[in-house]
């Protein structure tokens, strides 16, 4: 995390033999660009290692289904991901993962319009504006990880 902060532009890819969403957490809340955490056990084909390395290469996040879950299962009180529906909170899971609206519609058994439909609705109830300059999809899973 420090070389995250120190060098910004370099990728930071853990790999972790454990589910510990705290270090995901902080890894997270220095910033999403190129950063991810994945748990070593998990990744059973060269494929989805490599798919991880490329997503945090590109800029992007990879972190681990399990890790995600266990961060959506802490408690947190006022916060407002709690307005959100079980199957919004399924779509916001599946958005932290890195999934595409493509790959939510694919992992979640839905249309693509309805998987739109579920990801504006997270937008709003978690108040999240449309703005040039920001990733409402990024901002949606750190407010989140910030409650």
């Amino acid at each position: 995390i420090e070389l995250h902060s120190e060098f910004p532009e370099m990728g930071i890819l853990i790999l972790s033999q454990y589910v510990e969403p705290h270090y995901a957490l902080e890894l997270l809340q220095a910033g999403t660009d190129g950063v991810g955490y994945l748990l070593k056990d998990r990744i059973t084909e060269r494929a989805q290692f490599i798919e991880g390395l490329r997503a945090v290469a590109d800029g992007g996040t990879a972190v681990d289904p399990a890790v995600v879950t266990r961060l959506l299962q802490r408690p947190r009180q006022n916060d407002p991901v709690q307005r959100l529906t079980d199957r919004e909170r399924e779509v916001l899971e599946a958005m932290a993962a890195g999934k595409t609206n493509s790959g939510i519609s694919d992992v979640l058994f839905m249309s693509e319009k309805t998987v739109e439909s579920h990801v504006s609705s997270i937008f709003m109830k978690l108040d999240l504006h449309s703005d040039q300059h920001t990733n409402r999809r990024v901002l949606a899973v750190l407010q989140w990880l910030r409650s």
